[in-house]
């Protein structure tokens, strides 16, 4: 079991509404080894979230990219994703359609029975 400081802390932190990337930081620049505030917070991972799993396939050339995003962020690769698809969601429920007429304009010239173009 983790440091029972560094969990109320920590829960503390999340009740305050801080993101776990903030609090990381915090913790690690007042001395805390990073290996204890990582395991503090995969002993915090909630039991039940492995029902909500998902296997990505993703190339090298991703990875690497995602990777360095991660580090830019004090996150894991899985976190820096979750926190991506996270703010996706928000960001799409924050729109009041989803209607985009660009697609549909798009769609429609591809499935055209008009011809376009010159005459042979």
């Amino acid at each position: 079991m983790a440091n029972k400081r560094l969990l109320d802390f920590i829960k503390e932190a999340r009740r305050r509404r801080y993101g776990d990337s903030d609090i990381k930081r915090a913790l690690i620049s007042h001395g805390w080894p990073l290996a204890e505030v990582e395991g503090a917070f995969r002993f915090l991972i909630p039991k039940y979230t492995n029902k909500n799993q998902i296997t990505l396939f993703l190339s090298d050339e991703l990875m690497a990219i995602l990777s360095k995003r991660a580090r830019k962020n004090m996150l894991t690769v899985s976190e820096q994703i979750e926190d991506i698809l996270r703010r996706s969601t928000i960001n799409q429920s924050k729109k009041k359609s989803a209607y985009d007429p660009k697609l549909d304009d798009a769609l429609i010239s591809i499935f055209s029975r008009r011809r376009t173009g010159p005459k042979k």
